[in-house]
């Protein structure tokens, strides 16, 4: 047995006031990803619109609640979702998903992942070289890549052109609509977490 005080395990930095807490090492969790969040109004899970390839997710909302976007593994199918205290959601290996906090309170939550370690993250965007359907983030002495698995080019994403902050994958406004038309798959945009600024690409033109 493993027993831990949460507030005693040590917070990663964002600067953005949300505190995230891996519990996997205290707890000994070979097998399982635990995360503790406590995230304010107006910010969101540090990461924008994924999905694990090889990882099932749970979000167990413990106080406040979790507004959550969707897109099917296919990007043809976007919904929205809220959770409260008390609830829970699991998004499959593949799924699309990120989340906020759209209340007025600080959001509290525990993340949940299985198998533990993820290979297959994927990012719901168009390959510029040969249009495959999703990429895949890496880093290298130069910083973040977001590399194609199928012709294998490593595409550079540029910073916020107002601010430079590291850009992020979202949902357009009317993704949720959007749905609704099996025609049209849903848009995807890339947006700055810190001034708004929204992109089609994260590649310049």
């Amino acid at each position: 047995m493993e027993r831990v005080t949460i507030g005693e395990v040590e917070p990663a930095d964002f600067g953005d006031g949300v505190d995230r807490r891996r519990l996997s090492d205290p707890l000994g969790a070979t097998g399982l990803a635990v995360v503790h969040y406590r995230i304010p109004p107006d910010e969101g899970f540090p990461s924008g619109l994924h999905a694990h390839g090889d990882q099932a997710e749970i979000f167990v909302v413990l106080d406040g609640e979790a507004t959550f976007e969707t897109l099917a593994p296919e990007r043809d199918d976007a919904d929205e979702i809220t959770l409260t205290e008390g609830e829970a959601v699991r998004f499959a290996p593949g799924e699309y998903q990120s989340g906020r906090n759209d209340a007025d309170c600080d959001l509290v939550a525990l993340a949940l992942g299985a198998p533990r370690d993820s290979d297959d993250v994927r990012i719901p965007l168009d390959c510029p070289e040969c249009g495959h359907d999703y990429l895949r983030p890496e880093a290298d002495e130069d910083g973040p890549l977001l590399v194609c698995p199928d012709c294998g080019t490593a595409n550079v994403p540029g910073g916020c052109p107002d601010c430079g902050t590291e850009m992020r994958v979202t949902l357009g406004e009317s993704d949720a609509a959007a749905s609704d038309s099996p025609s049209e798959d849903p848009e995807t945009l890339v947006v700055c977490p810190d001034c708004g600024t929204e992109a089609e690409s994260p590649f310049g033109t």
